[in-house]
């Protein structure tokens, strides 16, 4: 557990200036038994969980598959980064309370001189910060926890859950009125794994997205898949390990190197996004996909540094096979052999890879329900991405087949298309979950109206009586006499 100590000082009088969290203002209803489950407990699980407090919204409840909060979350598990991918300045977790910030829990521990010496934010730093914040603001998180199953009962949904308690598994279902899918980079899709690669075994394949054993590829061969920033920062671990030999393939002739989302990294295009053309937001998409994803230069200097690196840009895998326990290939004409391959192709959205959307994946609108590019500007991986609401919400692909949907908010990269950010990142939470927060709210509202328009006409008791100004009130016969 992170220990709060005198040095959070900034934080304590954050708390203390902006006053005690409302009360829950939320009516309570009978066999509901949360007004919002958040399914992630990583930065998105506990950021929502403040707000929705701060919002005087109770009842809220986050869950996480992950047996504890060491298990939880990518920082100290899957990322392999050094550091950060994004400028240490962005607004994160604390949206708009300064003392809650990185930069306020940096300065604390290590000095304002220190912060101004790191150009980005250490990736064991942040996961440290992010620990210190859920203790903080006490979040509390329900780890072992999977949503296993989605099911619409009405005006709410009945949640299957997996509870592991121990060495067993109880499946339980509880209710709820809204759900927050801050569930990650996989939230609605999967590992995108290569035709190429699906029939190899697990011994000897790995998605960046799993845990990899990088101790035992040391002295081994190893095949990196890939040319964004996974796949170097896995190419970069296997090498640190002491891989023998690591060969990354990347399709592309050259790395991508243009990060072309920075021309819309100004305020009027960040706040605005959402309202945009459709024919502008898939032409964004579209740029983004021609130009590909771009690792930093720090992650391609990490293993450029290594003479046992090797790179093929303008390469695809056509086969692979097994013999003799290795995977062999062909590029460019030349025979290869690898004792592992490590998949850093990133992920694939489609939501009927989600078991717990099974139940209403038919019914959500996808953009390529909405929006029919020419045919030059199609992309069958876009046009898979939902297409959202202002509040980042599911919507029907049918009107009226299934009105739940607006009650399912998508804190997950599936959001792109529509909001044009990697939303779930750091980048995304200044503007998102204020909006989805909002909208929580008003729903909330306006479902108990009556309930609501019963407690602002209620009688409310004077804070005083007449016998408080009695002797002052003016009386004419008293005047003339005096």
């Amino acid at each position: 557990m992170t220990q709060i100590t005198h040095s959070d000082q900034h934080a304590l009088d954050t708390l203390r200036l902006i006053g005690p969290a409302p009360d829950n203002w939320v009516p309570p209803r009978e066999g509901i038994d949360h007004n919002v489950v958040i399914v992630g407990g990583g930065q998105t699980g506990t950021a929502f969980a403040f707000a929705l407090q701060r919002a005087g919204i109770g009842q809220v409840s986050v869950i996480d598959a992950a047996a504890d909060e060491d298990q939880s979350g990518v920082w100290l598990n899957r990322a392999r980064m050094n550091k950060l991918r994004t400028p240490k300045s962005l607004v994160g977790p604390e949206v708009g309370l300064p003392g809650l910030s990185f930069q306020a829990w940096y300065e604390a521990r290590f000095g304002a001189e220190s912060y101004g010496e790191i150009d980005r934010i250490a990736r064991t730093r942040w996961a440290e910060y992010l620990a210190w914040y859920r203790h903080f603001l006490e979040i509390p998180i329900r780890y072992g926890t999977r949503l296993t199953r989605i099911e619409p009962a009405g005006e709410h949904f009945r949640l299957h859950l997996d509870v592991r308690d121990g060495g067993t598994v109880r499946s339980v279902v509880e209710t709820a009125r809204k759900i927050v899918l801050g569930n990650g980079v996989a939230g609605n899709g999967g590992p995108n794994i290569p035709a190429v690669l699906k029939t190899l075994p697990s011994t000897l394949l790995a998605h960046t997205s799993e845990a990899i054993d990088f101790a035992a590829l040391r002295g081994k061969s190893v095949a990196v898949i890939g040319g964004a920033a996974s796949a170097f920062d896995a190419a970069a671990t296997a090498l640190e390990a002491g891989a023998g030999q690591v060969h990354l393939f990347a399709r592309r002739e050259r790395i991508a190197s243009v990060p072309v989302t920075r021309a819309r990294a100004y305020p009027g295009a960040y706040d605005n996004y959402f309202h945009l053309p459709d024919a502008i937001r898939w032409s964004q998409a579209r740029r983004f996909r021609r130009a590909g994803s771009t690792p930093p230069l720090d992650a391609v200097e990490r293993v450029t540094r290594f003479a046992n690196f090797h790179l093929h840009p303008g390469t695809q895998w056509s086969h692979a096979d097994v013999r003799n326990g290795r995977v062999e290939t062909e590029v460019a004409g030349e025979s290869l052999a690898f004792d592992f391959v490590i998949a850093g192709t990133g992920y694939a959205i489609d939501l009927a890879l989600r078991p717990e959307l099974a139940q209403i994946a038919g019914h959500v609108r996808l953009w390529r329900d909405q929006y029919v590019p020419a045919a030059s500007d199609s992309d069958d991986a876009l046009g898979a991405h939902p297409y959202l609401g202002a509040a980042l919400e599911y919507l029907e692909k049918v009107e009226g087949e299934a009105p739940y949907l607006k009650n399912i908010h998508v804190y997950n990269p599936a959001a792109f298309v529509s909001f044009g950010l990697p939303v779930g990142d750091v980048p995304s939470m200044k503007r998102d979950i204020p909006a989805v927060v909002q909208r929580i709210s008003r729903d909330l509202f306006l479902a108990d109206l009556d309930a609501h328009e019963a407690r602002i006409h209620g009688d409310i008791a004077a804070d005083f009586d007449e016998s408080v100004y009695a002797q002052s009130v003016w009386q004419r016969d008293r005047a003339d006499v005096a």
